[in-house]
Order: C-alpha cells, then sequence, then structure tokens
C-alpha cells in the first residue's frame, strides 16, 4: 500500500515540476527582456564604412536610440563576401548583446557558393526582423540597338553568347540575377565582372558593354539624363521612379525577381522575448517617415516582418538562388 502512494506521488512529482520548471524559465525570459538591454548592443556590419549596409544599419540604430535610450556600437567586420561579419554574430553569446545585419548575398547566397562556410544562416542564427528590400536593373547606353527587353531578347537569340553585361563581380546578386535571366528567358548573354559600378556604367556608356545589372539609384540619374536606358526592372512590380520601364515578371517569367535585402538577426538560442523586443523596436523604427526615405535614397524599400517572416525568406531565398548557382557553376574565388 505504502509502495503504491509513493509510485502515485512520484508520477505526481515527475508531472508538475517540468511544468512549474517550465514556468519559471519562461516567466525569467519575460523578467530578464523587461530588463534588458543592460548595456551596450554590439550591432555587427559586414561590410566597409560608407556602403549601403552600413549606411542602413546606422540609420535603422540612430532611430532605436531616439526611441528608446539604447546605446549600440557599431562595428564594421568586412570580408568574405560579407560572411566573416555574420559568423562572429552566429558565435556570439546568446544574450540579445550581438546582433547583425545580414543581406541576400552572406544569408542566401554564400551557402550554395561557399562548401566551407562558417556558419548555417537557418540552424545558427535567429532572425529579428527584415529591414529593407530593393530590386536591380538591367540598363544600357541610350544609344544602343538594344531599345527594350523585347529587343534585349530577340537580339540575345539571334546572337548567343554576344550581348555582354556586366556586374560587380563573380558570384554577387548581379552576376547571378543575369545568369537567371538567361535561364528565365532560353538565352545566353556573357558576363563580364566589375569590381563596382562606375567603371562599368562607363563602359556601357562608351558602347563596350551592352548591359550592366546595376541598382536603381546607380543608374537613376544618368537615365533620367538621357544616357542611359532602363531595359527591366528586376522586381515584380515597376519601380516608382521608373513607371514606364517594365519588370523581367511582366515579359519573361512571373515569378522572377532579383532584389537585395537586408535583416537584423541574433546568435540562435537567443531567448524569444528578447527577439521579440528587439524585433518591436526595429519595426517600429521603420514606420519613420524619415527612417523610409533615407532608405528610399539607397534604392531600398523600408519592410519590417516578423522573426517567422524573415526566416521563411531566408529559406525561400537559399532554394530559389542553389540551383543558379549550380548551374552557373560559380565558385568561391
Amino acid at each position: 500500500m505504502l509502495d503504491s502512494k509513493l509510485a502515485r506521488v512520484a508520477m505526481l512529482c515527475a508531472f508538475v515540476f517540468p511544468v512549474f520548471a517550465s514556468e519559471l524559465a519562461g516567466d525569467a525570459g519575460q523578467a530578464h527582456a523587461q530588463d534588458y538591454p543592460t548595456k551596450p548592443i554590439r550591432f555587427i556590419i559586414p561590410f566597409p564604412p560608407g556602403g549601403g549596409t552600413d549606411l542602413m544599419s546606422r540609420v535603422l540604430a540612430a532611430r532605436v536610440t531616439e526611441q528608446t535610450r539604447w546605446n549600440f556600437l557599431m562595428e564594421n567586420k568586412p570580408g568574405v563576401g560579407g560572411s566573416l561579419g555574420v559568423e562572429q554574430a552566429a558565435r556570439a553569446a546568446p544574450d540579445g548583446y550581438t546582433i547583425v545585419m545580414g543581406q541576400a548575398s552572406n544569408l542566401a547566397l554564400n551557402p550554395s557558393i561557399n562548401p566551407k562556410l562558417a556558419y548555417d544562416p537557418v540552424k545558427d542564427l535567429q532572425p529579428v526582423s527584415m529591414v529593407a528590400i530593393g530590386p536591380l536593373m538591367l540598363v544600357g547606353s541610350a544609344g544602343s540597338r538594344i531599345t527594350s527587353l523585347a529587343a534585349l531578347l530577340s537580339e540575345a537569340k539571334a546572337n548567343p553568347g554576344r550581348v555582354l553585361f556586366g556586374s560587380p563581380g563573380n558570384g554577387t546578386l548581379g552576376h547571378l540575377g543575369g545568369e537567371w535571366f538567361n535561364r528565365a528567358g532560353g538565352v545566353k548573354l556573357e558576363h563580364i565582372p566589375y569590381r563596382g559600378a562606375a567603371q562599368a556604367l562607363t563602359d556601357v556608356l562608351g558602347g563596350r558593354l551592352d548591359l550592366y545589372v546595376s541598382t536603381v539609384p546607380a543608374a537613376l540619374g544618368q537615365i533620367k539624363a538621357g544616357k542611359l536606358r532602363g531595359i527591366a526592372v528586376m522586381g515584380l512590380t515597376r519601380h516608382p521612379d521608373l513607371p514606364d520601364v517594365p519588370t523581367v515578371a511582366e515579359v519573361v517569367s512571373p515569378n522572377f525577381e532579383v532584389a537585395n535585402w537586408y535583416g537584423v538577426l541574433v546568435p540562435a538560442a537567443t531567448s524569444a522575448p528578447i527577439v521579440a523586443r528587439l524585433g518591436a523596436e526595429i519595426r517600429k523604427a521603420l514606420e519613420s517617415a524619415e527612417v523610409r526615405e533615407r532608405l528610399a535614397a539607397e534604392g531600398v524599400f523600408a519592410r519590417g516582418s516578423t522573426p517567422e517572416g524573415m526566416l521563411a525568406h531566408i529559406k525561400a531565398e537559399i532554394a530559389k538562388w542553389a540551383p543558379v548557382i549550380r548551374e552557373s557553376g560559380v565558385k568561391l574565388e
């Protein structure tokens, strides 16, 4: 009889104590999030100072600081195509005091380009919120024989490998966007890598390069001046600054989208209440008209998200680009 009672007590304890412990852990996490942060937050920027990722990160941090009086320690960690800074964030303590600005290249492209990548963007990082997204576009010289997207397709099909397109380098989003255009349009544009937009656009204007896969801001001034021609926007919808330029999705493939995107992440295992607190402040900052205008000047549109929404986006982008990277034969240099 006594053994039976003891067995029942043991069973009850086994059921109650884990539940109680779980509730205590949840309460502790909530309390920690309410006190958070108690010290400056390290904000890793995986690219050099002065670029678009750097500017976006600093604009966002400044706005969150205005809202909350939080302090951020901005830290540029360029290298390995933006992967070095993300790797450092993935290896940091999951306490909410290290965040990183990830983007398409280091979260969606590099996993397929670099088989020795030191982190898994899905397993080793916890998304907090998307920040912004901006489409790329195909541009050519205003004096070129390629006057439209239809003309480009016709020319490329008639002369495989003779139409040249430039990008900021092998394995970049611009390069892979051109390769995906080849697949979607059934054509063969020949890729010419550059080290940036300046020399490539000079060669387009000089007739030495037929096309360049550009950000909108890099080409917009020359398009407005009548020196460059917008051939196609690589977003799903037309760009508000270029309403007469069609999208590739309209003409070639309805799901065609080549866009750079950005989002904030923390190390995996960071507590859900802290992730929620960070995400709420980031999304609030992105509602600011000033922030939206600053981001638009960089060619991107503010776009917040839930952690779950950002994770789904990362997974979809990895799956989208993996076959393009594999078929194009891009390798780490």
